[in-house]
């Protein structure tokens, strides 16, 4: 039994060993997988996709919203909005479009632009639709978003007169009139239809100025609806006629329609709605041109790469390196070692003296010199030898030598002296 603990002993001793030359070759024993490599690539997959679908939508984030803020244009739900003559005009085949670009403002159809304010920019947009039929309703109500329903708002009044008055200015100077009314029709004179028969809101706005031609006034002859200087623009003083609390009634809705046919271009076939004034455009990105055509197929030949490219990084190719030991076997790893120690411990200029003597002792053993003689003897020895420079001058210039340079240079002559002397 005493032998059978022996011989378990020893085994213990040499797993110990084995597995202590292992530690020092860099080889430990795999970790046990904190997660399955299913589970890995799952978690990977759904965090590219979540990358993905937050680029996209940042990229159109913009396009998508739906408008419904409670403004004053043509998304908006809300009193002052105007998308019921949006739907209306779906609804009855006139093919309304909802503008968040100035690249349809070129377009012969009727433009409808509905400001906030009198600080709106309209210069561009007006710039750009030249001689076509362009409508401009002036702002009439203040409003505050509701804090029940952020689509409604709450009217607190009436804006300043400035605000109307500043939409088409200074290009042209409006002047505007609010009056009391008992909802009598207003009168459409010369060649606008028939089928144009508003009736005036409670609190008319009308606007009056120089280069107008009426086209719609009330019964004292104030302008509700003008041409400007023979062109083919438009001024809608009072919006009710035309937002979402007038289309209320069936009369005004009737009239609404039949006054954008009347405006609209001969053969048009759409009515466009703009809202980019309200802030509401589409914007412009690098990201959102990567993914616009023609450039989204080079974004998806670069995104093809890249997932075949990780495909790839799941898989080995390739033998597998074998784990490399930390002290290698054989006489060169222990020179090399040694000579790594030796200079990382900044000691590699006082080693002259001992490179002399190794040269001197495989000299005596080239020349067989009896071994019983001194150091002193053997380079006195050495000295007489028929060589370019003697021993002991080049062993004295190796002791002498401190830094690295003079020692290689030293140890260097010491060897071409010894294979001046090999048979």
């Amino acid at each position: 039994m005493a032998g059978g603990a022996e011989q378990l002993r020893r085994i213990h001793l040499a797993a110990g060993v084995a597995h202590m030359s292992e530690v020092a070759m860099g080889v430990t024993a795999p970790p046990e997988d904190s997660f399955k490599r299913r589970t890995v690539l799952l978690i990977t997959a759904v965090g590219v996709l979540a990358f993905l679908v937050m680029l996209v939508l940042g990229a159109y984030a913009p396009d998508l919203r739906s408008g419904d803020d409670g403004g004053s244009h043509a998304l908006s739900n809300s009193a002052t909005g105007f998308r019921a003559i949006v739907e209306l005009a779906e609804l009855t085949g006139r093919n309304p479009q909802v503008l968040r670009s100035g690249d349809l403002l070129r377009d012969y159809s009727l433009l409808v632009v509905t400001p906030g304010s009198g600080t709106d920019d309209l210069g561009p947009i007006l710039e750009r639709r030249g001689p076509y039929a362009t409508l401009v309703v002036l702002p009439k109500w203040a409003a505050v978003d509701d804090p029940e329903e952020p689509s409604w708002v709450r009217i607190q009044g009436l804006t300043p007169d400035f605000q109307p008055e500043g939409v088409l200015a200074p290009a042209h100077e409006l002047q505007v009139t609010r009056v009391r009314t008992a909802s009598e029709p207003l009168v459409a004179p010369g060649y606008a239809p028939k089928a144009m028969q508003f009736n005036a809101p409670e609190l008319l706005q009308t606007v009056s100025g120089e280069g107008l031609t009426p086209v719609l006034t009330d019964q004292a002859g104030r302008i509700v609806l003008a041409e400007i200087d023979g062109t083919p623009l438009y001024v809608l003083a009072d919006p009710d006629l035309l937002n979402n609390h007038g289309m209320r009634s069936a009369t005004q809705a009737r009239a609404a329609l039949a006054m954008l046919d009347f405006l609209n271009e001969t053969g048009a076939e759409a009515i466009l709605f703009d809202v980019t004034i309200n802030g509401l455009g589409a914007s412009r990105s690098p990201l959102k041109l990567a993914l616009s055509p023609p450039f989204v197929a080079v974004t998806a030949a670069i995104a093809l790469a890249m997932a075949l490219a990780g495909i790839q990084a799941l898989h080995r190719f390739g033998a597998p390196r074998p784990p490399r030991r930390a002290l290698p076997y054989g006489k060169a790893a222990l020179l090399d070692n040694t000579a790594a120690l030796v200079k990382r411990a900044g000691r590699e200029g006082h080693l002259g003296s001992h490179f002399a003597a190794a040269v001197r002792g495989q000299a005596a053993t080239l020349l067989r010199l009896p071994s019983g003689l001194t150091p002193a003897e053997v380079a006195a020895r050495l000295d007489r030898l028929p060589t370019t420079r003697r021993f002991t001058e080049l062993a004295k210039q190796a002791s002498a030598a401190r830094q690295r340079e003079e020692m290689v240079q030293a140890s260097r002559a010491l060897h071409r002296w010894l294979e001046e002397i090999r048979p």
